[in-house]
């Protein structure tokens, strides 16, 4: 399945106006590319990272995380906001049920120097986020797509007032728009975005960026 819902020279247009970034994520994206590893790319990259910076997040948990490609867009955003903080207080959540992959993460992102910041966790995700104590800033869910719905309850626990959620795959490689698809991956897609879309604790959009980033904030 193709990593973007939107034409691919609209795509491209959007990756080249991202800043050039370090050799380490520029191989994480040829890596990438070569492996058929699904990563959120360099345009959503960016617009994570700027969205951490805009709500000055210092708490990000990461629901599916893969080998740390926007986890080091993340830490990034947090070392940035926590670089007035002493002790330094900023954190991101990786998790991944693959402990290959997790050990994948931490190379990359120590070759990167942001390993300090992130904490590591192999295990289901949403378990992890019901685990891990305190608010978050941010929450970027990642997910197996039927986890969606059921995910968010335990997002709305832990995520701060004002504080927002981010979600990849909205627009599912354009499933979502065919009335034919009725399989449980796409099925969770649309049920996730109907529930934020109509529900009072949320104030939701979907950026019609690669496979779709839904950005929605925690009233």
């Amino acid at each position: 399945m193709s990593d973007s819902s939107i034409p691919e020279r609209l795509q491209s247009y959007l990756d080249e106006l991202v800043p050039d970034r370090p050799p380490e994520l520029r191989a994480m994206e040829a890596l990438a590319e070569a492996e058929g590893f699904p990563i959120i790319g360099p345009a959503c990259g960016q617009v994570c990272y700027l969205i951490a910076r805009l709500i000055h997040a210092r708490r990000i948990f990461e629901l599916g995380s893969g080998f740390g490609y926007s986890t080091a867009w993340f830490a990034r955003a947090v070392q940035e906001n926590s670089i007035d903080d002493r002790p330094p207080t900023g954190e991101v959540h990786h998790t991944v049920w693959d402990q290959t992959l997790s050990d994948q993460a931490r190379r990359h992102l120590k070759t990167l120097g942001l390993a300090d910041w992130v904490r590591f966790h192999c295990s289901e995700a949403v378990q992890a986020l019901r685990d891990v104590e305190g608010r978050f800033d941010l929450v970027f869910s990642d997910i197996d797509k039927q986890g969606y719905p059921d995910s968010l309850p335990v997002i709305e626990q832990r995520l701060r007032p004002g504080g927002v959620l981010i979600v990849d795959n909205m627009l599912w490689n354009n499933r979502i728009f065919d009335p034919a698809k009725r399989d449980e991956k796409t099925e969770g897609v649309r049920k996730l975005t109907r529930i934020v879309a109509n529900s009072d604790r949320w104030i939701g959009s979907i950026l019609p960026i690669r496979d779709g980033l839904l950005l929605a904030m925690r009233r």
